[in-house]
């Protein structure tokens, strides 16, 4: 990522996020229509039908295909984790990227079963974000950067993104970030994340209480708060979704560091998120908060915590079933069954 230049600037992605392209309302509607007419009462596929019909809506095309899912898992080290904000140190980025690589980590044997592309994002691991406690993580330029790569990720013929991320620290990351975004104590958007004990966990807190003086500004603009507090992984998710907006492509978004990266763009923009679906609960506690703040509700909720995009990839299956039903049943008139009516 070092040697990309920078192919935007914040007032760019500004006029990006305020021209996002809306839903396709014509494959929207032929997918309702559809829905009604399968063999099944109204209603009885719970929320397998609202998947279908969002992702009938965000593709552009009915039905919906999933024969091509992508899972894309960005990794990136804080300037923050040298505080002890984490049980494990920063080293353990790159070890993990390598068993990504290597396919030893949890989300290798997920994207087996999804049938699902893997593809794995390094962001300078070698040069970590700056201490946010001592000011902003990232320049502007650094910043816009990683937003920029992060949109590599949305390639032709990708049908669904399912996105993830590897840093240590970035539950603090993502916990300053929210934060900024949406108000509160730092207490109230911290989690364990990794499993630190109480002090690590008043460490966190304390180390987003000092970033939020050393950067005032980043309560007053969404892509500021990105700027001060991200790291590059998270910002390259920002950029991926944005990407993925644009080349009409759904999303599901992982736990609670890859939700605080979508926040940002929900704060710029209420609707910049509309073709995203939370894939599941994190067990931290900072996560339920963030889900009731940007009004999504999670496809699953496991007690997972793990991040790597392993929730997001688990919710694959999920939105292929929807798709497979939606496109596969019979209707009450090919199947010869009398509706409720007749």
């Amino acid at each position: 990522m070092s040697n990309l230049q920078p192919a935007i600037t914040f007032e760019e992605i500004r006029a990006l996020v305020r021209n996002l392209p809306g839903p396709d309302l014509d494959s929207g509607t032929a997918a309702l229509q559809r829905e009604r007419q399968l063999t099944k009462p109204a209603g009885s596929l719970g929320r397998l039908e609202e998947i279908a019909q969002w992702m009938a809506t965000w593709q552009g095309q009915h039905p919906a295909e999933v024969r091509r899912p992508r899972v894309a898992v960005f990794a990136g080290n804080h300037g923050v984790a040298a505080r002890g904000v984490s049980a494990y140190p920063a080293d353990v980025t790159a070890q993990m990227v390598a068993n990504f690589q290597n396919g030893g980590a949890a989300v290798n044997q997920l994207c087996e079963v999804a049938d699902a592309d893997l593809r794995v994002y390094e962001l300078d691991l070698d040069n970590p974000t700056a201490d946010f406690t001592q000011g902003p993580a990232m320049g502007e330029e650094e910043c816009c950067r990683a937003m920029a790569y992060g949109m590599m990720a949305v390639e032709q013929g990708v049908q669904l993104l399912a996105l993830g991320e590897m840093g240590i620290g970035n539950s603090t990351a993502a916990a300053a970030i929210c934060c900024a975004l949406f108000g509160g104590e730092a207490k109230d958007w911290v989690g364990r994340g990794t499993g630190v004990d109480d002090e690590g966990l008043a460490r966190k807190a304390a180390a987003i209480e000092a970033g939020l003086k050393a950067n005032p500004q980043a309560k007053d603009d969404a892509f500021e708060a990105l700027r001060c507090f991200g790291g590059y992984e998270l910002a390259a998710i920002a950029g991926a979704i944005l990407a993925a907006r644009m080349a009409r492509v759904p999303v599901l978004l992982d736990g609670y560091a890859c939700t605080a990266a979508a926040a940002v763009l929900f704060r710029a923009d209420r609707r910049a998120l509309d073709h995203c679906m939370v894939a599941h609960r994190s067990v931290e506690p900072g996560h339920s908060r963030l889900l009731e703040a940007i009004g999504k509700e999670p496809l699953l909720d496991l007690g997972m915590r793990l991040g790597e995009g392993s929730g997001a990839t688990l919710a694959i299956n999920i939105v292929r079933s929807a798709c497979a039903c939606h496109a596969g049943m019979a209707t009450f008139a090919e199947a010869g069954v009398s509706t409720r009516e007749g």
